[in-house]
């Protein structure tokens, strides 16, 4: 394929919601809050019950490398570390710990979740909308980002996620509704790569495509039934690799906006990939 050439930028808005929790557009607005350092000095305080939580909106990182890459990045806000026996010696000593016992992390994220004795009480990151990822591909030769339709499970986007860092990608665009939500549990999946690609959500995914089109980007869609595979395309420039949840695949207006539908080359008794799987290897294959 030859390289989508970006159009004129459009008039950049914004969505918000209003009192009636209907959504309308704006002029883009400045996040707030994203100068703040992680790993400064914090104010100690009474120690509360384990159901306590830190922050309005907030939820509870755990595990090292998503505390660690959090406490890294000046656009999170972290309300509270508390660690468990010597959990808290990777922190570093510009960090201030709760030192706490172990059931008391249980008690704050789970028996069965592997927070390996550390924790964070986080307010979620700062919203990225698709227009800055716009711009940022039309100042790049090369670029991808990643399109999910109606990916729900948490383990499976922090997958991608760890996915998308490690291949490079400088975003991942989700819908709003029927999507994985920011988590202790996606964010530990993703080991650490929520505090570096960002999650766009959008309440129209085929209006973010047409988007990414105008920025220059080929949107690419994943499907079984497709003819082509992926290795067989010239894929270089700006790509929108775009995935569906298992089982249900792209819906029928996402594969509308698709310029190609590709598939991998499968060939074994079970022909079908879980879908942070097929992300992965497919972000492999761009990248290559």
């Amino acid at each position: 394929m030859s390289p989508r050439k970006p159009s004129k930028p459009p008039q950049k808005h914004r969505e918000k919601s209003d009192d009636r929790g209907q959504r309308h557009f704006q002029g883009s607005a400045t996040n707030q809050g994203r100068n703040r350092q992680a790993g400064g000095p914090r104010a100690e305080t009474k120690l509360p019950s384990p159901a306590a939580g830190g922050g309005p909106g907030g939820y509870w990182l755990f595990g090292h490398h998503a505390v660690e890459e959090a406490l890294k990045n000046p656009r999170r806000q972290i309300h509270r570390v508390v660690a468990a026996g010597d959990a808290a010696a990777s922190l570093g000593r510009n960090v201030a710990v709760e030192a706490v016992e172990r059931d008391f992390i249980d008690k704050l994220v789970g028996r069965d979740v592997v927070h390996q004795g550390i924790a964070a009480r986080v307010s979620p990151l700062p919203e990225t909308d698709i227009y800055e990822i716009c711009d940022l591909g039309r100042n790049r030769e090369q670029a991808t980002v990643v399109v999910l339709d109606q990916v729900t499970d948490p383990h499976n986007v922090g997958a991608i996620l760890r996915s998308a860092a490690a291949f490079g990608a400088i975003g991942i665009i989700l819908t709003e509704r029927h999507a994985a939500p920011e988590s202790g549990i996606l964010a530990k999946s993703a080991s650490g790569a929520l505090e570096h690609v960002p999650l766009v959500r959008v309440t129209n995914l085929a209006r973010a495509m047409e988007e990414l089109k105008e920025a220059g980007f080929w949107c690419i869609g994943l499907a079984s039934e497709a003819k082509q595979t992926l290795s067989s395309i010239k894929s270089g420039g700006k790509v929108a690799l775009c995935l569906g949840a298992e089982g249900a695949g792209l819906r029928r207006l996402t594969r509308e906006h698709c310029d190609l539908l590709v598939r991998l080359p499968t060939s074994g008794p079970i022909d079908h990939l879980n879908v942070s799987n097929a992300a992965a290897i497919s972000l492999y294959e761009l990248a290559r």
